[in-house]
């Protein structure tokens, strides 16, 4: 039985949509998860056709003896994945351990931390100013040390989804933000950055035996700055030709510097004065709906080409259609605990809007975002016009209202 096995998932998302690729490309689907709450919850998963608990996804020696039980139920694993953080690198030197797909695995492991990233990329024009220090210096010192200029960005190296990033305008601010990431990583140093003014954008790569494909250019719009929360996406980004040939060079240099030969990643660049800056880079395509962006945009399905990547075949990434798609996430104002949700079927049955996601379950505690994962709802829509795609979008969007007990 031909077996891809995953390691890790959303429960949304795109690494779930590479389980549903999979699961339809009629691979027997394995899903080793260390949420326990899942196996309580077996039939929301009909794409995982077996399920299995392990405490440490990055236990090695445990990993493989569930892959030596899978071998034994009769299993043939032709791959072995994860799209998940920070689980990609251990995956690739998996699957290169056992014979199947050998992808960049040092050049994943690099990006799965923001410090070993930059430090791999310093030399690299795309690399805006920063500097790497521990928390364990007095913090009025460490400011008149490495803070010359505000606003600057704080990150913890290992913070994904704009959580853990805190952008930076005076002294004050600083001090605060130093406290809490003591309490929070006490033996993590911290990446300070300059702060780059400029539209922004995801970007989605694949390289196959070194050869780059962008595959999606993804226009952001962050909706509070302060934490960094990105509730539109416009795709594909509207570029000049000049700008997209810079912004091509600059992806080739990176993959080139990072030494990313086989695999696929995805960046966040700002483009300041008509030159791109990296803001981050991770080993896997972005997560949320991002993948049903593509899709509908483009018709590629970015995680079944993935898929095909790791199983040893040649992707195939070009666009059967040529749409304007734009994906709106909705989060709240006040925290609370949900009661109810409505105007999703109003939403759905509006003019160009082709899915309406909602995330939490009645009772569910909802708070104002200060991560990617406190985007509680999206709209897609798509049209021939990039702007009435977006407006179809946004317009859906307000007749998705969640009532909340106050907490």
């Amino acid at each position: 039985m031909h077996t891809i096995v995953f390691l890790g998932s959303n429960k949304s998302g795109s690494s779930r949509d590479a389980i549903f690729s999979a699961a339809e490309m009629g691979y027997f689907t394995v899903l080793l998860t260390d949420r326990h709450k899942w196996l309580k919850q077996r039939e929301e998963f009909t794409d995982v056709h077996q399920m299995i608990f392990v405490d440490d996804l990055l236990d090695k020696d445990v990993i493989y003896e569930q892959i030596s039980l899978l071998k034994d139920q009769g299993k043939q694993v032709k791959a072995f994945v994860s799209f998940i953080d920070p689980l990609v690198s251990t995956a690739a030197q998996i699957s290169k351990e056992l014979g199947l797909t050998e992808l960049s695995v040092n050049a994943l492991y690099q990006m799965e931390d923001k410090t070993r990233f930059r430090e791999t990329l310093k030399n690299n024009p795309i690399t805006p100013s920063y500097s790497i220090f521990p928390l364990d210096m007095d913090q009025y010192d460490m400011f008149e040390k490495y803070v010359s200029n505000v606003p600057v960005i704080l990150k913890s190296p290992v913070s994904k989804g704009s959580k853990d990033v805190l952008l930076i305008h005076s002294r004050e601010e600083f001090i605060k933000a130093t406290q809490y990431f003591r309490s929070r990583f006490p033996e993590a140093p911290i990446l300070l950055e300059e702060y780059l003014d400029g539209p922004q954008y995801l970007i989605e790569v694949v390289v196959c035996h070194s050869e780059t494909t962008v595959v999606a250019i993804i226009e952001q719009e962050i909706s509070r700055v302060n934490r960094f929360i990105i509730t539109g996406y416009t795709m594909p980004a509207q570029l000049s030709s000049k700008v997209d040939k810079k912004l091509n060079a600059a992806i080739q240099s990176i993959m080139e510097d990072i030494g990313l030969k086989h695999g696929t990643c995805h960046l966040e660049m700002r483009l300041v004065n008509e030159e791109w800056k990296l803001i981050e880079i991770n080993p896997r395509i972005s997560g949320g709906a991002v993948n049903q962006l593509i899709l509908e945009a483009t018709g590629i399905n970015l995680v079944k080409e993935t898929l095909k990547l790791n199983l040893g075949e040649e992707p195939c990434l070009k666009p059967s259609k040529n749409e304007s798609a734009f994906l709106q996430y909705i989060t709240v104002n006040s925290p609370g605990r949900l009661i109810k949700v409505i105007g999703k079927n109003k939403a759905l049955n509006m003019e160009g809007v082709k899915k309406v996601y909602i995330k939490p379950r009645k009772g569910s505690i909802l708070s104002p975002p200060l991560s990617m994962g406190d985007r509680y709802a999206y709209i897609l829509a798509s049209s021939e016009d990039p702007l009435k795609a977006r407006d179809f979008a946004k317009t859906a969007a307000k007749e998705i209202k969640f009532y909340l007990e106050p907490m």
